[in-house]
């Protein structure tokens, strides 16, 4: 193991930078992985860096990745080549480069024989920085790249001879399986103030423990939560769901609402931090993996909340509707001859494709583990009365149908189900006469669901 001591450049402001010393360790690798990642292409393009006199590592989480005795789902590659001469390199050799996008930021993407593409970035500074994007400038400094990532975990860079290259102890900290800011935490979160999910995130990944954090972490996270006004709910959400799915996940969501992260990224100032606690517990316990707005449901009190937390964070719509639906059904539900049935009726009343996910999604939050087996293997019948039929009865359009169908639904669904197509039929005449005002008053009016949902998004 080679030890220098080296020193770079920690980003201050505009054009500002502070010397700091540090120790490089070069030790190489030893990971089953990193002899799959080495193919046929990935030494046909190192060949290429090699021949014009530049150099080429792995970057970030791929280091990290075959330093955990995991397999990389995604590598990338760090040079000391400017994008021009990536281009003028590849050019030469008749090698095809994609997605002209990433040039601004320094990465050229090659294509390999025509099969594997590679993303190849040069060595950068960030000169000026707004908390989310930064102006960069380009370097052939390995340090001062380092000095620019987010953790110490993810600034390694590994030689394709299986040098490791770790300037800020990332290596050691992954063995002590500790998440740390490379450098003081407050500059790099000023830096890119999604970087205080970044560090959650990974922290759920790397920890052996639910609250080991550095204090000096935590306190620069406290003092810097405002930061996330300017951050995209996007970008935010994107983050907070993977820790919403991984370890710690209670754990993690409610450290980030103690340290003031709660409104930033669209929870209410009152969260229900007692049925959030029970809903995780219970699923740890039935090791049942809920979805990530089915945990996130929990902190939610009412309807409202679950849009207000759709605003800030522009989740999907089935996201949305799932945490709508759990918020809106999670009291405990009960029948006299089977406590599949409530449901059952569930489904089939439901409006959306999505409704048998959302139901199995809720038996999980209550931790009904024999229910959400007996749903997943029951067979749902299908209404076999239609309009047509209705039409075909005299029964006159608009809430009148609505109502004559709903009610003959609800002794279909009495029935267990059973209710043959000609005795519904056959019902259509006494269910219309039995029709009163009142039942003409309550029933929606055509796409009434629809209608009240686009009138809640604006």
């Amino acid at each position: 193991m080679i030890k220098n001591v080296l020193k770079s450049l920690e980003f201050l402001g505009t054009r500002q930078f502070r010397i700091t010393s540090r120790t490089l360790t070069m030790s190489k690798i030893n990971s089953p992985y990193f002899k799959d990642v080495l193919t046929p292409e990935l030494n046909q393009l190192s060949e290429i860096f090699n021949k014009n006199g530049f150099e080429i590592r792995i970057a970030g989480g791929a280091v990290r990745d075959l330093l955990m005795g995991k397999s990389p789902a995604d590598v990338d590659f760090a040079t000391t080549a400017t994008p021009d001469q990536m281009k003028d390199m590849f050019t030469k050799e008749n090698i095809r480069m994609i997605n002209a996008l990433g040039e601004k930021h320094g990465t050229i993407t090659a294509r390999i024989n025509d099969t594997v593409n590679f993303e190849v970035t040069t060595l950068r500074i960030d000169k000026v920085t707004d908390g989310r994007r930064a102006e960069v400038e380009f370097t052939k400094d390995w340090q001062i790249d380092a000095n620019r990532r987010d953790l110490t975990i993810n600034s390694m860079f590994l030689g394709l001879d299986g040098t490791l290259y770790d300037y800020f102890g990332g290596e050691e900290d992954l063995k002590n399986r500790v998440v740390k800011f490379v450098g003081n935490p407050v500059t790099r979160i000023q830096e890119d103030y999604l970087r205080i999910l970044r560090y959650f995130r990974f922290y759920g990944r790397i920890a052996d423990s639910a609250d080991n954090h550095c204090q000096d972490t935590i306190d620069a996270i406290r003092d810097n939560v405002q930061g996330l006004d300017i951050v995209s709910g996007e970008r935010i959400w994107s983050e907070w769901k993977k820790i919403l799915v991984g370890n710690y996940a209670g754990e993690l969501t409610l450290k980030m609402i103690e340290v003031g992260l709660g409104p930033r990224i669209g929870l209410p100032s009152d969260t229900n931090q007692e049925e959030f606690n029970k809903v995780y517990k219970l699923s740890q316990e039935k090791q049942l993996s809920l979805a990530a707005t089915t945990l996130l449901a929990g902190l939610l009190t009412n309807e409202d909340e679950v849009w207000k937390l759709q605003a800030r964070l522009k989740l999907s719509g089935a996201e949305r509707d799932n945490a709508l639906f759990v918020v809106a059904h999670r009291e405990e539900k009960t029948h006299s001859e089977d406590p599949l049935r409530p449901y059952q009726y569930l489904y089939v009343d439901g409006k959306t494709k999505e409704i048998a996910n959302f139901i199995q999604e809720f038996l999980k939050y209550r931790g009904e583990t024999d229910l959400l087996q007996r749903f997943q293997k029951w067979d749902p019948p299908k209404f076999p009365l239609t309009g047509h039929h209705l039409k075909e009865a005299n029964v006159p359009p608009g809430k009148a149908m609505s109502v004559v169908l709903t009610k003959i639904k609800e002794e279909w669904k009495l029935s267990n189900f059973t209710m043959p197509l000609d005795t519904m039929i056959s019902r259509i005449p006494d269910v219309l006469d039995s029709i009163s005002v009142d039942d003409l008053r309550r029933a929606p009016p055509g796409g009434g669901k629809r209608k009240r949902e686009k009138s809640k998004q604006r």
